[in-house]
């Protein structure tokens, strides 16, 4: 078994954030957890782990399969981690919602009246 790493380390060699400062500052703010806590950035993660984290307006849960020992490809990357169902229903929602509010969207030369701004937010999750 490999031995344990940081989770700041693994969510930037799995491609979540594009730096490690970013990946510790989304961990020391509380919007990563791991097994359902708050950690800190210097929190061990081993296989076997749930993380939880917010990427975007949507929240993203998976199971860490594997530690890679450094930043790799995306292929790679992606088979160190198994998104859960639940989350990636919730993805996929969030994308069709995306794709109805850029299609009721305003187009050039048209800015949006109150109403339509706050039907957009709700659409893209941002109530």
């Amino acid at each position: 078994m490999a031995d344990p790493a940081r989770i700041d380390v693994w969510l930037f060699n799995a491609r979540f954030y594009k730096s490690r400062s970013l990946a510790a500052d989304a961990v020391q703010g509380g919007l990563v957890h791991l097994n359902g806590t708050r950690v800190k950035p210097a929190r061990a993660v081993k296989p076997g782990d749930m993380v939880s984290f917010r990427r975007g307006s949507v929240d993203f849960e998976c199971e860490v399969l594997s530690l890679p020992p450094r930043r790799g490809p995306a292929l790679e990357a992606q088979a160190c981690y198994r998104e859960s169902e639940a989350s990636t229903a919730r993805r996929e929602k969030h994308a069709e919602n995306m794709r109805i509010a850029a299609a009721s969207g305003a187009g050039p030369g048209h800015r949006p009246t109150r109403q339509e701004r706050a039907e957009l937010r709700r659409l893209r999750g941002r109530h």
